[in-house]
């Protein structure tokens, strides 16, 4: 594989030719930065260690600049930061037994541009190689400007790809936005309450996040355990931890909806949602 940045980075913790490795991923994430895959895609994580023949890849997008610095990341340059990023993200991927970790280092100006054939050729070669069962995006509603900006590149490679070599399913997974404000027939729930001290050490991995003044370690396992004890109140809790998803599936269909359109639908859902119970009630207007 030849991606368009020199500093692209390939990592193949089990050691086989990286292209062997990316052809066996049977679930695939695409995020915008380090620390967004294990935040979003535990429960694909496990499910690879869990099934045999299963094979977990993950896609970092962008290069890690410009995160904040603190402690004793407080000196590092920008330079050395990205650095930092990059081999925080490889030890995530040992310790997770990922089948191949991708990180294409570009920066977050240059995926925000509507037309970035650089970005969307990398994706367009890696989804190519690879054709995972199951995708995860980021979600449509997520308020991250760079978060929105892969998952539109993203499609954009997808709708590149003919019909018969798009995945079987794609969904967009919480992080800087959670989902449970959906429609309780419209979630998705990814069961990520299995392996808790794995979930807890993929995160601490991130040190530069977590002890910069982030601490993503905690709030992620509070958020999955919320949601599974939130998730109905006339029934005890079948999951220790859920991350809630949308399912993105219908965009890869010729005649499906666009991403503007499946989100307002989403968002019109909880509107009618609100208004039934309000009517329901006895609640006037």
């Amino acid at each position: 594989m030849r991606f368009s940045l020199a500093q692209a980075d390939v990592y193949v913790p089990d050691g086989r030719p990286a292209l062997d490795a990316l052809q066996q991923v049977t679930h695939l994430c695409i995020a915008a930065h380090q620390d967004d895959i294990e935040i979003m895609a535990h429960a694909a994580i496990c499910d690879c260690l869990d099934t045999p023949g299963c094979s977990f890849g993950g896609v970092v997008v962008t290069n890690g600049a410009g995160s904040p610095r603190q402690g004793r990341f407080a000196s590092f340059t920008d330079e050395q930061m990205q650095e930092t990023r990059r081999q925080e993200q490889r030890a995530a991927a040992q310790l997770g037994q990922y089948g191949i970790q991708i990180q294409l280092a570009h920066p977050s100006s240059v995926v925000k541009e509507p037309a970035s054939p650089g970005v969307v050729g990398d994706l367009s070669q890696i989804l190519l190689a690879c054709r995972p069962r199951v995708l995860l995006l980021h979600n449509p509603a997520d308020k991250h400007d760079t978060h929105i900006a892969v998952l539109a590149r993203c499609l954009e490679a997808l709708r590149q790809l003919p019909e018969n070599k798009r995945p079987e399913r794609v969904l967009g997974c919480e992080v800087w936005r959670d989902l449970d404000w959906l429609a309780d027939d419209a979630k998705v729930a990814l069961d990520s309450g299995r392996r808790p001290q794995l979930a807890l050490d993929l995160l601490k991995v991130f040190a530069s996040q977590v002890e910069g003044g982030k601490r993503y370690d905690l709030a992620t396992a509070g958020r999955r355990a919320a949601n599974a004890t939130f998730h109905t109140s006339h029934a005890t809790d079948r999951m220790e931890g859920i991350t809630w998803a949308m399912d993105l599936t219908p965009l890869m269909k010729p005649q499906g909806p666009t991403l503007e359109e499946l989100t307002i639908r989403h968002i019109r859902q909880l509107e009618e949602d609100v208004k039934s119970r309000f009517r329901r009630v006895g609640v006037r207007s």
